[in-house]
Protein backbone atom coordinates (compact mmCIF):
# COMPACT_ATOMS: atom_id res chain seq x y z
CA UNK A 1 0.00 0.00 0.00
CA UNK A 2 1.61 3.77 -1.11
CA UNK A 3 1.31 5.69 2.35
CA UNK A 4 3.12 8.87 0.62
CA UNK A 5 0.62 11.03 0.79
CA UNK A 6 -0.08 10.16 4.54
CA UNK A 7 3.97 10.61 5.16
CA UNK A 8 3.53 14.28 2.75
CA UNK A 9 -0.22 14.98 4.90
CA UNK A 10 1.52 14.60 8.17
CA UNK A 11 4.80 16.59 7.12
CA UNK A 12 2.64 19.45 6.60
CA UNK A 13 1.03 18.95 10.26
CA UNK A 14 4.04 18.95 11.19
CA UNK A 15 5.65 22.24 9.27
CA UNK A 16 2.68 23.66 11.14
CA UNK A 17 2.43 23.01 13.86
CA UNK A 18 6.47 23.91 14.23
CA UNK A 19 6.07 27.25 12.59
CA UNK A 20 2.95 28.49 14.85
CA UNK A 21 5.21 26.95 18.03
CA UNK A 22 8.26 28.63 16.80
CA UNK A 23 9.95 25.49 17.26
CA UNK A 24 12.61 23.27 15.30
CA UNK A 25 14.88 20.41 15.19
CA UNK A 26 18.74 20.40 15.16
CA UNK A 27 21.28 17.97 15.24
CA UNK A 28 25.30 18.10 15.33
CA UNK A 29 27.57 15.07 14.50
CA UNK A 30 30.14 14.57 17.49
CA UNK A 31 33.16 13.78 15.48
CA UNK A 32 33.53 17.21 13.49
CA UNK A 33 30.60 19.17 15.11
CA UNK A 34 28.76 19.73 11.85
CA UNK A 35 25.09 21.28 12.72
CA UNK A 36 21.92 20.63 10.96
CA UNK A 37 18.84 22.54 11.24
CA UNK A 38 15.51 22.77 10.22
CA UNK A 39 14.19 25.90 8.45
CA UNK A 40 12.27 27.15 12.13
CA UNK A 41 15.85 27.07 13.79
CA UNK A 42 17.08 29.15 10.76
CA UNK A 43 14.60 31.20 10.96
CA UNK A 44 14.81 31.75 14.82
CA UNK A 45 18.27 32.63 14.60
CA UNK A 46 17.32 35.17 11.57
CA UNK A 47 19.52 33.47 9.31
CA UNK A 48 18.46 32.37 5.78
CA UNK A 49 17.31 28.62 5.41
CA UNK A 50 20.29 26.49 4.32
CA UNK A 51 22.57 29.00 5.40
CA UNK A 52 26.26 27.23 5.83
CA UNK A 53 26.49 26.47 9.67
CA UNK A 54 29.79 26.99 11.72
CA UNK A 55 29.27 25.94 15.03
CA UNK A 56 31.60 28.52 16.55
CA UNK A 57 30.10 31.24 14.87
CA UNK A 58 26.90 29.66 16.20
CA UNK A 59 27.85 29.35 19.59
CA UNK A 60 29.18 32.94 19.61
CA UNK A 61 26.00 34.14 19.00
CA UNK A 62 24.97 33.30 22.47
CA UNK A 63 25.45 35.40 25.75
CA UNK A 64 28.86 34.69 27.42
CA UNK A 65 26.42 33.27 30.59
CA UNK A 66 24.49 31.02 28.30
CA UNK A 67 27.44 30.57 26.50
CA UNK A 68 29.45 28.82 29.62
CA UNK A 69 26.43 27.17 31.30
CA UNK A 70 25.54 25.52 27.43
CA UNK A 71 29.37 24.28 27.34
CA UNK A 72 28.87 22.94 31.03
CA UNK A 73 25.37 20.82 30.29
CA UNK A 74 26.45 19.76 26.66
CA UNK A 75 30.14 18.23 28.47
CA UNK A 76 28.09 16.66 31.16
CA UNK A 77 25.41 15.35 28.82
CA UNK A 78 27.89 13.85 26.33
CA UNK A 79 29.97 12.31 29.33
CA UNK A 80 27.00 10.53 30.98
CA UNK A 81 25.19 9.78 27.36
CA UNK A 82 22.47 11.59 28.71
CA UNK A 83 20.52 15.10 27.85
CA UNK A 84 20.03 18.45 28.79
CA UNK A 85 17.48 21.38 29.16
CA UNK A 86 18.42 25.35 29.17
CA UNK A 87 16.89 28.39 27.96
CA UNK A 88 19.10 30.31 26.56
CA UNK A 89 19.81 34.39 25.47
CA UNK A 90 21.06 34.75 22.16
CA UNK A 91 21.64 37.76 20.04
CA UNK A 92 20.51 36.53 16.45
CA UNK A 93 22.57 37.50 13.44
CA UNK A 94 20.32 40.76 12.78
CA UNK A 95 20.80 41.87 16.25
CA UNK A 96 17.54 40.66 17.90
CA UNK A 97 17.63 39.31 21.06
CA UNK A 98 15.96 36.73 22.11
CA UNK A 99 15.65 33.48 24.22
CA UNK A 100 15.92 30.09 22.96
CA UNK A 101 14.42 27.23 25.01
CA UNK A 102 17.25 23.48 24.06
CA UNK A 103 16.53 20.68 24.58
CA UNK A 104 19.07 18.21 23.96
CA UNK A 105 19.65 13.98 23.59
CA UNK A 106 22.94 12.13 23.37
CA UNK A 107 22.81 9.27 20.70
CA UNK A 108 25.30 6.83 20.88
CA UNK A 109 26.66 3.64 18.97
CA UNK A 110 28.61 1.00 20.11
CA UNK A 111 28.40 2.82 23.32
CA UNK A 112 30.10 5.99 22.16
CA UNK A 113 28.56 9.32 21.52
CA UNK A 114 28.22 10.45 18.18
CA UNK A 115 25.81 12.80 17.73
CA UNK A 116 23.67 15.51 20.00
CA UNK A 117 20.27 16.80 19.15
CA UNK A 118 16.85 17.97 20.19
CA UNK A 119 14.54 21.09 20.13
CA UNK A 120 15.05 24.70 19.94
CA UNK A 121 11.96 26.99 20.84
CA UNK A 122 11.48 30.43 20.60
CA UNK A 123 10.20 31.39 24.20
CA UNK A 124 10.92 35.19 23.80
CA UNK A 125 7.15 36.39 24.20
CA UNK A 126 7.05 33.52 27.43
CA UNK A 127 10.37 35.27 28.73
CA UNK A 128 8.96 38.64 28.41
CA UNK A 129 5.59 38.14 30.26
CA UNK A 130 7.43 36.21 32.98
CA UNK A 131 9.82 39.05 33.85
CA UNK A 132 6.54 41.64 33.72
CA UNK A 133 5.22 39.09 36.38
CA UNK A 134 8.19 39.23 38.21
CA UNK A 135 8.52 42.98 38.15
CA UNK A 136 4.94 43.49 39.36
CA UNK A 137 5.41 41.04 41.96
CA UNK A 138 8.62 42.64 43.58
CA UNK A 139 8.54 46.26 42.21
CA UNK A 140 6.29 48.89 42.86
CA UNK A 141 4.34 50.39 39.81
CA UNK A 142 4.63 54.20 40.71
CA UNK A 143 8.41 54.82 41.56
CA UNK A 144 9.75 52.01 40.22
CA UNK A 145 11.60 50.50 43.75
CA UNK A 146 11.49 47.50 45.15
CA UNK A 147 7.58 47.06 47.04
CA UNK A 148 7.34 45.54 50.54
CA UNK A 149 7.05 42.19 49.84
CA UNK A 150 11.07 42.08 48.37
CA UNK A 151 11.85 44.14 51.42
CA UNK A 152 10.66 41.53 53.84
CA UNK A 153 12.24 38.67 51.51
CA UNK A 154 15.85 40.69 51.31
CA UNK A 155 15.94 42.04 55.02
CA UNK A 156 14.68 38.41 56.10
CA UNK A 157 17.54 36.84 53.95
CA UNK A 158 20.29 38.91 55.31
CA UNK A 159 19.30 38.94 58.81
CA UNK A 160 19.07 34.81 58.47
CA UNK A 161 22.71 34.33 57.57
CA UNK A 162 23.48 36.87 60.10
CA UNK A 163 24.73 39.67 58.01
CA UNK A 164 25.89 42.65 59.26
CA UNK A 165 22.87 44.74 58.70
CA UNK A 166 21.27 48.77 59.36
CA UNK A 167 17.83 49.82 58.46
CA UNK A 168 16.69 53.19 57.79
CA UNK A 169 13.03 53.46 57.46
CA UNK A 170 11.69 56.84 56.28
CA UNK A 171 8.36 58.81 56.77
CA UNK A 172 7.76 61.82 54.39
CA UNK A 173 6.92 65.15 56.58
CA UNK A 174 4.82 67.19 54.73
CA UNK A 175 3.37 64.78 51.71
CA UNK A 176 -0.20 64.99 53.35
CA UNK A 177 -0.16 68.32 52.77
CA UNK A 178 1.03 68.06 49.26
CA UNK A 179 -1.86 65.83 49.00
CA UNK A 180 -4.52 67.92 50.52
CA UNK A 181 -3.62 71.25 48.81
CA UNK A 182 -2.08 70.17 45.33
CA UNK A 183 -3.78 67.28 44.39
CA UNK A 184 -3.22 63.26 44.08
CA UNK A 185 -1.84 63.77 40.49
CA UNK A 186 1.15 66.21 42.46
CA UNK A 187 1.64 63.84 44.90
CA UNK A 188 1.81 61.01 42.61
CA UNK A 189 4.79 63.53 41.97
CA UNK A 190 5.94 63.53 44.55
CA UNK A 191 6.74 60.39 45.31
CA UNK A 192 8.41 59.40 42.05
CA UNK A 193 10.26 62.53 42.82
CA UNK A 194 11.01 61.26 46.51
CA UNK A 195 12.51 57.71 45.19
CA UNK A 196 14.45 59.20 42.55
CA UNK A 197 16.43 61.28 45.50
CA UNK A 198 16.17 58.50 47.73
CA UNK A 199 18.22 56.20 45.44
CA UNK A 200 21.01 58.68 44.77
CA UNK A 201 21.32 59.80 48.25
CA UNK A 202 21.62 55.67 49.28
CA UNK A 203 24.23 54.92 46.61
CA UNK A 204 25.27 51.49 47.66
CA UNK A 205 22.60 50.23 49.42
CA UNK A 206 21.81 46.99 49.57
CA UNK A 207 18.23 47.55 49.03
CA UNK A 208 15.41 50.59 48.28
CA UNK A 209 12.17 50.07 48.41
CA UNK A 210 8.39 51.65 49.08
CA UNK A 211 6.93 50.07 51.74
CA UNK A 212 3.92 52.11 51.88
CA UNK A 213 2.10 54.95 51.19
CA UNK A 214 4.94 57.75 51.87
CA UNK A 215 6.97 55.38 53.75
CA UNK A 216 10.19 53.99 52.49
CA UNK A 217 13.34 51.64 53.23
CA UNK A 218 16.53 51.42 52.71
CA UNK A 219 18.72 48.36 53.97
CA UNK A 220 22.67 48.50 54.05
CA UNK A 221 24.58 45.12 54.48
CA UNK A 222 27.92 44.24 54.73
CA UNK A 223 30.80 46.95 55.65
CA UNK A 224 28.45 49.57 54.12
CA UNK A 225 26.43 49.09 57.45
CA UNK A 226 28.70 50.71 59.30
CA UNK A 227 28.43 54.29 58.25
CA UNK A 228 24.99 54.55 58.27
CA UNK A 229 24.74 57.27 60.42
CA UNK A 230 26.57 59.46 57.64
CA UNK A 231 23.97 58.12 54.69
CA UNK A 232 21.26 58.87 56.96
CA UNK A 233 21.65 62.32 57.21
CA UNK A 234 22.77 62.48 53.68
CA UNK A 235 19.31 61.11 52.58
CA UNK A 236 17.68 63.63 55.29
CA UNK A 237 19.25 66.52 53.21
CA UNK A 238 18.27 64.71 50.43
CA UNK A 239 14.41 65.03 51.28
CA UNK A 240 14.47 68.43 51.92
CA UNK A 241 12.95 70.21 49.16
CA UNK A 242 10.18 73.16 48.42
CA UNK A 243 7.22 72.08 46.08
CA UNK A 244 5.51 75.87 45.55
CA UNK A 245 2.41 77.02 47.24
CA UNK A 246 3.77 76.92 50.34
CA UNK A 247 4.52 72.94 50.18
CA UNK A 248 7.38 71.53 51.55
CA UNK A 249 8.76 67.90 51.77
CA UNK A 250 11.27 66.31 54.27
CA UNK A 251 11.90 63.04 55.89
CA UNK A 252 11.48 60.95 59.78
CA UNK A 253 13.95 58.80 59.39
CA UNK A 254 14.19 55.89 62.20
CA UNK A 255 17.82 53.65 62.14
CA UNK A 256 18.46 50.20 63.40
CA UNK A 257 21.85 48.68 63.25
CA UNK A 258 21.22 44.56 63.36
CA UNK A 259 23.05 42.93 66.50
CA UNK A 260 24.04 38.74 66.45
CA UNK A 261 20.70 37.20 67.22
CA UNK A 262 18.16 39.74 66.48
CA UNK A 263 15.68 38.64 63.77
CA UNK A 264 14.73 40.51 61.05
CA UNK A 265 10.88 41.71 62.63
CA UNK A 266 12.59 43.01 65.92
CA UNK A 267 15.28 45.53 64.07
CA UNK A 268 12.04 46.42 62.04
CA UNK A 269 10.64 47.33 65.40
CA UNK A 270 13.39 49.16 66.57
CA UNK A 271 13.94 51.05 63.15
CA UNK A 272 10.32 51.99 63.59
CA UNK A 273 10.40 53.20 67.04
CA UNK A 274 13.23 55.27 66.34
CA UNK A 275 11.16 56.98 63.07
CA UNK A 276 8.27 57.78 65.31
CA UNK A 277 10.70 59.32 67.76
CA UNK A 278 12.20 61.14 64.90
CA UNK A 279 8.79 62.69 63.87
CA UNK A 280 8.21 63.21 67.92
CA UNK A 281 11.54 65.66 68.18
CA UNK A 282 10.09 67.68 65.18
CA UNK A 283 10.59 65.85 62.32
CA UNK A 284 12.95 66.73 59.09
CA UNK A 285 15.69 64.74 61.12
CA UNK A 286 16.80 61.12 62.22
CA UNK A 287 16.96 58.91 64.87
CA UNK A 288 19.22 56.33 65.75
CA UNK A 289 18.00 53.46 68.08
CA UNK A 290 20.65 52.31 70.20
CA UNK A 291 20.10 48.49 71.03
CA UNK A 292 22.75 48.16 74.11
CA UNK A 293 20.54 50.61 75.49
CA UNK A 294 17.51 50.10 73.81
CA UNK A 295 17.56 53.65 73.41
CA UNK A 296 17.10 56.81 70.79
CA UNK A 297 19.70 59.22 69.95
CA UNK A 298 18.63 61.85 67.98
CA UNK A 299 20.94 63.75 65.13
Amino acid sequence: MDRSGDVKHLQKVFDHCSRAARIGVWECTLADEKLYWTDMVYEIFDLPPNTPLVRDEIVALYSPETMSELHRLRSAAIEQRGGFSLDAEIVTHKGNRRWVRITASVECENGAPVRIFGLKQDVTAEMIMMREIRRRAEFDHLTGLHNRFKFHERLDQLCDVGSDTALLLVDLDGFKNVNDTLGHKQGDLCLIDAAARLSSAAEGADLVARIGGDEFAVIYSGSAAKHIEQIAGRIVGALNWQLGEGASIGASIGVAHRLPGISSGVLYEEADKAMYEAKTQGRNRFVLFRPQSNSLSAA
